[in-house]
């Protein structure tokens, strides 16, 4: 797929999906979250980069972790993401956390000038995954460290076939590799081709949990990578793949709602 019109996608993807993400996704990507926090280890008056960052779910965590003396800046290609970020920075009254909309594989940011670069599940998403990864390890000091969540292997995945039920319905190309970077140590070995050491890999299962099939449905479709080619859906094509959707996740069906399997892959590199 050619990288600019895949950026295209993801930009206005992401436009599309931004009002219902947190709505859909705040609890389930959590342990991602958590753990990628907890690896990185933030400390007070550190300088933190947070790339896809969408609506700041990771960024204010860190920077209630580094304080009022330290700065976190949230990147991301959506413009809508940044946005909703920023009203959130100001609503809750956040001084020391800015965002702004960036390439991620071009960040135009100044060398050796953060602590820590953090991305949760943003770098399936990217036309290089390599490139975005040395632009992390470019704006990072000497000792400093990358820590990046990326979903796991498709088969741990249950919701996995949303992908094939879109792309059946509409050219969407929205993420070629998407499970490709948590399969086995493809994640570590991408790490250290963009020139990261000592890099450590932890891997965790997790249960997405929805009350209702439009929960469920609305997650997949609306909520994330897909909404851009589910915009463009008839009410009688989305009627057909919520049915077909819903029929893959029906092994996970608990009462009127869902338990479905999940798996993250957390690693860390230094510079």
């Amino acid at each position: 797929m050619d990288a600019r019109l895949q950026r295209r996608v993801q930009r206005y993807g992401w436009d599309r999906a931004a009002a219902y993400y947190e709505q859909f996704w705040r609890d389930q990507l959590e342990p991602a979250q958590s753990l990628l926090l907890k690896m990185v280890s933030l400390r007070p008056g550190e300088r933190v980069l947070d790339v896809a960052c969408g609506t700041g779910l990771v960024t204010f965590e860190a920077a209630s972790a580094i304080g009022s003396d330290g700065e976190v800046v949230g990147t991301d290609i959506s413009a809508a993401m940044v946005t909703a970020a920023g009203a959130t920075a100001e609503s809750r009254g956040v001084t020391n956390a800015r965002f702004e909309r960036r390439d991620a594989e071009d960040l135009r940011l100044q060398d050796a000038s953060f602590d820590a670069v953090l991305c949760a599940l943003g770098l399936m998403y990217f036309p290089d995954p390599v490139r975005a990864l040395e632009e992390m390890r470019r704006v990072l000091r000497d000792g400093g460290r990358v820590v990046v969540a990326v979903w796991g292997a498709r088969r741990n995945c249950g919701w996995a076939e949303i992908f094939p039920i879109v792309d059946a319905r509409v050219e969407s190309e929205v993420c070629p590799l998407f499970f490709q970077l948590g399969t086995g140590d493809a994640l570590a070995f991408t790490m250290q081709r963009a020139g990261l050491r000592e890099v450590a890999v932890e891997r965790i299962s997790t249960t997405l949990h929805y009350a209702s099939a439009e929960d469920a449905a609305g997650a997949a479709f609306a909520g994330g990578p897909v909404a851009l080619a589910y915009s463009r859906f008839d009410d009688d094509t989305r009627e057909a793949a919520h049915a077909e959707y819903l029929a893959s996740i029906e092994p996970y069906r608990n009462g009127n709602g869902y338990a479905i399997p999940g798996e993250f892959v957390v690693a860390r590199g230094l510079r």
